[in-house]
């Protein structure tokens, strides 16, 4: 038995659909997404970023889908098994590196929603006011103590569930903690909705506007629609090495995506009405999180208790979404260097936090190295650009490209029909046309829109 027969997979659909759609939900669902709906024409955004779904998202997740479950091999050795002695392993290079750059300042951002979470636990947001919210968000990325302290706390639980392993870890954490995330947003989404004004917090996220589709707003909803689930950096391929054989994959990127739309507008169920109701600015950034968000839910009766519930399930869309992408290093250290799996775990953490530092020390201007700066930009930023705008859509592309020109055509249907189990012979029709010609052109769209081209 060969030695990629042996790793552990996840042990049921279930915990598949959970795991997946735990590395899609990031804290761009919380805020970012529902916003630029109600910004970019609510009800017509959706209609065109479903659109951008089918045609560059879900097809890229398939492909990724079927490198990984195929070769039951973490991103590089996948590529690697599939077009030996080929330069196309280093798609799976290309995901390891995007993985480690995103942690660079995601663990920063996530560190900022610990504290936050264990701020609102104290009760320290009673009676908060602008000034004091805009005061503890300043201290919570400037102050170096603080912002290093929360971000190694953060590596810490992560590495610490992906030490457990596959099932005893990740499975475990993303089967209790996603269905909790639905509960969460559905208690926030019962009381925001029922307060007074939230009609036009509604009304901004679902009125539909056909007159704000203009050419940047469809380029923005593709990006997005690649962007918020996963794709292109290694996560899915990694994940996907641990599905089951009987796993319907076109079925779980369908559900993925549709899942991860549904709490991107239900978190905005839950902040929008609230915003609007007491008066506040929809589009105030990640400064929505961490200053209006206590601003306004400080003013509702049970305001604390909503308060926490909201950092919490904030805490889990960071989380689960942190542990796909630390996964990606992971698998590659102990499948290709020979680490066990818990030395692979904290030695990546480590690596993550060393170069996090700058991260979290560059987050803000008045930050200890918010002003050194390099072509425009600092190292928070620097690492956001570099894996959000050039290896992400790049890594896309050549995925699509990969598996559209350089995967056997009856393999690959044999693997996406689990080998003939599952009758879904026009739906893989069209994937092989769509993941051929479509989603390349798409995904060079984005490419050259993230890098300003466009």
């Amino acid at each position: 038995m060969s030695k990629n027969q042996h790793r552990e997979t996840f042990s049921s659909g279930l915990a598949v659909f959970f795991a997946t759609l735990g590395s899609a939900v990031g804290l761009g669902n919380i805020w970012k997404f529902p916003y630029l709906t109600g910004q970019s024409g609510g009800g017509a955004f959706l209609l065109v970023y479903f659109l951008c779904i089918l045609l560059a998202g879900i097809p890229v997740m398939v492909a990724e889908f079927y490198i990984g479950r195929k070769t039951r091999k973490n991103a590089v050795g996948a590529f690697a098994e599939l077009r030996p002695g080929t330069n196309w392993k280093h798609i799976g290079t290309m995901g390891v590196v995007s993985s480690y750059l995103i942690m660079f300042f995601y663990s920063c951002v996530a560190g900022w929603v610990y504290y936050y979470l264990f701020k609102a636990l104290k009760g320290d947001f009673a009676n908060v006011t602008l000034a004091t919210a805009q005061a503890e968000f300043a201290s919570a990325v400037t102050n170096p103590g603080s912002a290093i302290m929360w971000q190694a706390i953060v590596m810490v639980v992560v590495a610490s569930i992906l030490a457990l392993g596959v099932q005893k870890g990740i499975e475990k954490i993303t089967k209790t903690l996603m269905p909790l995330l639905f509960i969460l947003i559905l208690i926030c989404d019962i009381r925001a909705i029922t307060l007074p004004g939230a009609e036009a917090g509604i009304k901004f996220l679902f009125e539909v506007d056909f007159a704000k589709l203009t050419g940047p707003v469809i380029l923005t909803a593709l990006g997005l629609a690649f962007f918020k689930l996963s794709l292109g950096m290694g996560t899915m391929t990694t994940y996907s090495s641990y599905f089951t054989q009987d796993n319907n994959l076109f079925q779980t990127a369908s559900r993925v995506a549709l899942a991860d739309t549904a709490v991107s507008m239900l978190a905005g169920l839950a902040i929008f009405p609230t915003v609007f109701a007491f008066g506040m600015e929809p589009g105030a950034g990640p400064g929505l999180l961490f200053m209006t968000i206590p601003l306004v839910f400080s003013q509702m009766p049970l305001g604390n208790i909503m308060l926490i519930a909201f950092f919490f399930l904030t805490s889990i869309a960071a989380t689960t979404a942190m542990l796909s992408l630390v996964e990606v290093p992971v698998a590659y250290f102990s499948e290709e260097k020979g680490f066990t799996r818990q030395k692979a775990a904290f030695l990546n953490a480590g690596i993550i936090l060393l170069f996090g530092v700058l991260a979290a020390l560059s987050a803000d201007p008045a930050a200890p190295l918010g002003q050194v700066q390099f072509g425009g930009r600092g190292f928070f930023d620097w690492f956001d650009y570099l894996s959000s705008n050039i290896l992400l859509p790049l890594g896309g592309l050549l995925i699509a490209l990969f598996v559209g020109w350089r995967i056997d055509r009856e393999n690959l249907r044999r693997e996406l029909s689990n080998y003939g189990s599952v009758n879904q012979s026009g739906i893989i029709d069209v994937f092989l046309v769509v993941i051929r010609y479509v989603t390349p052109a798409l995904l060079v769209l984005v490419f050259l829109n993230s890098i300003g081209i466009l």
